[in-house]
């Protein structure tokens, strides 16, 4: 009954009328201002302040209608997705990925999540910040793993996962990979390998030489394979971050501590997904990819 006089409230703020807000809820204009006076005596404060043919919020109205919404929101989603385990349909979970991210928590979180729940289908896209973002805002996927770069939103969950370390991949045969560390300030003069769509080449050139420090000439590759390739031709240093170092002990590739100003470099990575979009399984691969750290 709640529920109703809940929906009932909000048609009347939205349509800003009690008699159009009654013919969208099939209701009488009695019957819907006796809903919301009961939701007033069930909460027990004033929401709506009646003035002859027009009203106003109250301060209480006004926050018990925005915090509904979120309410009311979760409460569809919780149902459609009762009704989907219901009727056995196939779920699908749209993860995305920083394809500079080197730690393995998150193919780990996949293999634990997989193991839990076998009928959810995964699928995973790699980028970098800006293509993460935008398949985020764009609703693409679901939930990312991404760097932060700026401030928190609050239309998205933002669950910071590790402070991780960063460090460069160049080939072993390179000089600068006999130093036990390296800053961006002796790369003064070395490519930066990086990987970036070529829509986001300009954004992800401008971060790592304002923000991180880079000054020499950047290259580009479409994909972390076809960047590590090149630091294995010796064309340059390529960022990474995450939080093994020696995933590629014995291989012909170097990862070295990167440094500025004396200082390790260290970046938050997050699990981020949208509050509207908020749901039993996105939240539980966020658990389980937390609990990888």
């Amino acid at each position: 009954m709640m529920l109703r006089q809940i929906q009932h409230f909000q048609s009347i703020v939205q349509e800003n009328s009690f008699t159009k807000a009654a013919e969208l809820c099939h209701i009488s204009q009695s019957g819907i201002s006796q809903s919301v006076k009961a939701l007033e005596e069930e909460i027990g404060a004033v929401l709506i302040i009646r003035r002859n043919r027009s009203f106003t919020l109250t301060e209480a109205g006004e926050h018990f209608y925005r915090k509904s919404l979120v309410i009311t929101a979760d409460l569809e989603q919780l149902c459609r997705e009762t009704l989907r385990i219901d009727r056995k349909e196939s779920a699908v979970l749209r993860l995305g990925l920083l394809s500079s991210y080197s730690g393995d928590e998150f193919n780990r979180a996949i293999s634990a999540f997989s193991e839990k729940y076998p009928d959810v289908e995964i699928s995973v896209l790699s980028g970098n910040h800006e293509d993460l973002y935008n398949a985020l805002r764009q609703d693409r996927i679901d939930l990312a793993l991404n760097d932060q770069r700026r401030a928190f939103s609050d239309a998205y969950e933002n669950l910071i996962l590790t402070e991780a370390e960063c460090f460069v991949e160049l080939a072993s045969h390179n000089p600068l990979s006999r130093l036990n560390k390296v800053s961006v300030e002796a790369l003064k003069n070395t490519p930066c390998i990086l990987v970036a769509s070529r829509e986001q080449e300009e954004e992800e050139m401008r971060f790592y030489r304002d923000i991180i420090g880079f000054r020499g000439d950047f290259l580009f590759a479409q994909t972390l394979q076809e960047a590590r390739v090149m630091a294995l031709a010796n064309r340059g240093v390529m960022p990474v971050e995450g939080k093994n170092s020696d995933v590629f002990s014995g291989s012909p590739l170097k990862r070295i501590p990167l440094e500025r100003d004396g200082i390790w470099l260290k970046r938050n990575y997050c699990a981020f997904w949208k509050k509207d979009n908020s749901g039993f399984y996105i939240e539980e691969f966020a658990s389980i990819l937390r609990s990888m750290y």
